[in-house]
């Protein structure tokens, strides 16, 4: 199973939020790049980039720090946050993402995001599914919809998707075990899915029930910078 740690990005800074809402925002190092590198530095090979300041206004912000991340380290990088366009989407690759993330373009605008499926296929374009209560959340999380969480995924299934990241709003950053019920609910409605895990992972016993339950990867976010979770303890998972 994939170990994805994730750095989230406002003003240039690395940030957790609680429940996506912004103002709940705290600094955790003043250079993302420094923390890439420690993520590398103990065998991780994967990063959740995701540009807070993007997905707020609505088109890419902060592609020079994913641009420094990919050219410092050696980590894949999966980037998302307010990819609108396909010059958002150039920018993010030209950057070095080796996969991009549409939710809010998957939900308000499904022809373009079908278009960049048709284009780079269903490895390289991920979909976002952030739900509360079962229902897509979209832009940041500020907007909320009536779409069902597990249609969503199946319907784009159906047109290509392989890879799904999908957090349980009210998990995120509460530091209280992660969905597992919804996410069980998704593998069994799917076929060939790669779900990614996001939103309340909290200890290895959480990475190893996901991976039971036969999930592709899983984000770890707050558990790292509150100490919950230690890299050197992740390190022999790798």
């Amino acid at each position: 199973m994939r170990i994805i740690p994730a750095i989230d990005i406002i003003d240039g800074k690395c940030v957790r939020l609680t429940r996506g809402d912004y103002d709940t925002k705290k600094v955790y190092n003043e250079n993302p790049i420094e923390v890439a590198k420690e993520f590398e530095s103990y065998g991780i090979k994967y990063l959740h980039l995701v540009d807070l300041d993007g997905a707020k206004a609505h088109h890419i912000v902060n592609y020079k720090i994913l641009e420094q991340i990919t050219s410092k380290t050696n980590l894949k990088v999966d980037f998302g946050g307010g990819l609108k366009s396909d010059e958002d989407l150039h920018i993010a690759f030209n950057s070095g993402a080796r996969q991009i993330t549409g939710g809010s373009i998957a939900l308000k605008n499904p022809d373009v995001f079908e278009g960049w499926l048709s284009k780079y296929g269903g490895v390289k374009i991920m979909l976002g599914a952030d739900c509360h209560n079962k229902k897509i959340a979209v832009s940041g999380w500020q907007e909320k919809s009536n779409i069902n969480v597990v249609p969503f995924i199946t319907a784009y299934e159906q047109k290509g998707i392989k890879y799904v990241i999908c957090t349980d709003i009210a998990k995120d950053g509460m530091l209280e075990g992660p969905s597992f019920n919804l996410y069980d609910e998704i593998l069994n409605d799917t076929k060939d899915v790669k779900l990614i895990a996001s939103g309340g992972v909290t200890s290895i016993e959480d990475l190893n029930a996901l991976e039971d339950l036969g999930c592709e990867g899983a984000i770890i976010g707050k558990a790292i910078y509150e100490g919950k979770i230690l890299l050197r303890d992740l390190e022999i998972l790798l």
